[in-house]
């Protein structure tokens, strides 16, 4: 098996979910980093299909990694190595992700790197600029995962708690389309707090007794769809923003908790954020409070490094074991997660 690639130029593909994504990468340098979004798409269905997103990466692919490799300033032959998301994420998706590094990769002999998704969003923390050196701790929460990780060393990460039920990000969404917002949810629940009072309602933060640092989002929304339907229609759309202010108030709550809890577990030294509910400013202000307090190193990378992209699948590339040709020709995509959970959690 060849060793992994920590200098390597290589070209990265990400179609896990709803955005076709492609990146040049060169060590932790960033090249370029191309995201087409579909949520034009999905956003009349109120949440990803996965047929339509299929459809879309398998128009989209190709022109996108085009227009990466453009951006960078290199062509094909230039490139060392392909790196794709092998899983986890929407099956049919990932499809056309890994079908299209194959061809690419095998048109040209190079090594093929199947990355973990969630490894990416991890391994975003090792780009320039301000990389952030193992050991840390991460807190990955997105709209399809939510996950405490150990972050020993940069070829992997182990899994401390996750959620039981929905994800951080999969709840706002829900909660945004029982208030009627837009697709997708987090940046509009977000937008319509900034007018609402936290604590006009009060929500459950799930999961706060007991040593686990597991989560779980599906009581929260629970709650929300039971407290819409005693205020009445009326007047939920009078109390939109307090609504709003007060879910986001519980996820945040409940994510920096876990976060309080795991720090309480080691001596960690830094903690890092993940997925594109890291966007989120109340949790960012949550957290940076929280490491403040207890003098620890935050990372937070660029709000483009923490929704689905490219980048962070070429930097995980490089600590990852490559495949060579004709090997990865039977290399198949993974619905599920490819890390373990720690054990005694």
């Amino acid at each position: 098996m060849p060793a992994p690639l920590p200098s390597a130029l290589i070209l990265a593909l990400e179609t896990s979910c709803d955005d076709t994504c492609a990146a040049v990468t060169d060590g932790a340098q960033v090249r370029s980093n191309l995201i087409s979004s579909q949520a034009a798409a999905h956003e009349r269905f109120g949440g990803v299909v996965p047929e339509v997103a299929s459809r879309h990466h398998l128009e989209l692919i190709g022109p996108v990694a085009e227009a990466a490799l453009a951006d960078a300033g290199v062509e094909l032959n230039d490139v060392d190595a392909i790196a794709v998301t092998a899983g986890p994420g929407l099956i049919g998706a990932l499809l056309v992700g890994v079908s299209s590094a194959k061809a690419l990769a095998a048109s040209r002999r190079l090594p093929l790197v199947a990355v973990d998704h969630l490894h990416g969003h991890v391994a975003a923390n090792f780009l320039d600029p301000d990389p952030l050196e193992p050991p840390f701790l991460c807190l990955l929460a997105s709209g399809g995962h939510t996950l405490l990780a150990a972050v020993r060393e940069p070829s992997t990460y182990e899994v401390l708690g996750q959620t039981l039920d929905d994800a951080a990000g999969e709840a706002l969404d829900k909660a945004a389309r029982l208030l009627g917002l837009g697709y997708p949810g987090g940046p509009a629940i977000e937008r319509l707090a900034r007018d609402g009072d936290p604590e006009a309602f009060d929500f459950p933060v799930a999961m706060t007794r007991g040593p686990n640092l597991d989560f779980s989002f599906s009581g929260l929304k629970t709650a929300l769809v039971y407290r819409c339907r005693d205020l009445g229609d009326a007047e939920t759309g009078r109390r939109r923003a307090d609504l709003a202010a007060g879910f986001q108030a519980a996820v945040v709550g409940q994510l920096v908790a876990k976060l309080e809890r795991a720090l309480r577990s080691d001596e960690w030294q830094a903690v890092a954020l993940g997925g594109g509910v890291a966007a989120n400013g109340p949790l960012r202000d949550a957290v940076s409070r929280l490491c403040e307090e207890r003098n620890l190193r935050m990372k937070l990378v660029a709000p483009e490094l923490c929704t689905d992209n490219a980048a962070m699948i070429g930097s995980a590339a490089r600590f990852t074991e490559p495949m060579p040709y004709p090997e990865y020709l039977s290399l198949d995509a993974a619905a599920e997660a490819m890390a373990k959970r720690a054990t005694g959690n």
